[in-house]
């Protein structure tokens, strides 16, 4: 086997539904403080990120109910949504990716949060976790 893909845990990514109670919970439990915060139109989120050392914790919340986070909220609350590693490049980790023969849900790589490209592997096939590839 050659280099492994993935480089660091970039975050973990925690679906609620109220982003500004959950941040708040997070500075009051933990003494966190906001990292980033940004509306991702495309996906119908809100992001705030939290540093933890070279990584993040990404509270999401949907502002649209086709959202894919508004659906996995009705469907099963708040809690892990998914986990993204830092890959160096996404094509190429997701070109890898599907050659090994997982499914994916991007055909290809596309604009993330903080101006990274990032891409997802369905969970069907990645042992039940939503992964997120993300090239910085």
């Amino acid at each position: 086997m050659g280099e492994t893909l993935l480089t660091d845990v970039d975050h973990v990514a925690i679906a609620v539904k109220d982003l500004d109670e959950a941040l708040a919970w997070y500075v009051r439990v933990f003494g966190a403080s906001l990292a980033h915060r940004e509306r991702i139109e495309s996906d119908g989120v809100e992001e705030a990120l939290i540093k933890v050392g070279t990584s993040y914790i990404q509270l999401l919340s949907p502002f649209r109910d086709d959202s894919p986070v508004a659906r996995y909220l009705a469907q099963r609350g708040e809690g892990l949504h998914h986990v993204g590693y830092r890959v160096a490049d996404c094509a190429q980790a997701l070109a890898a990716v599907k050659s090994a023969g997982a499914r994916v849900i991007d055909d290809a790589p596309r604009p993330g949060s903080r101006g990274t490209t990032v891409a997802f592997v369905h969970p069907k096939g990645a042992l039940g976790t939503l992964i997120e590839l993300v090239e910085e």
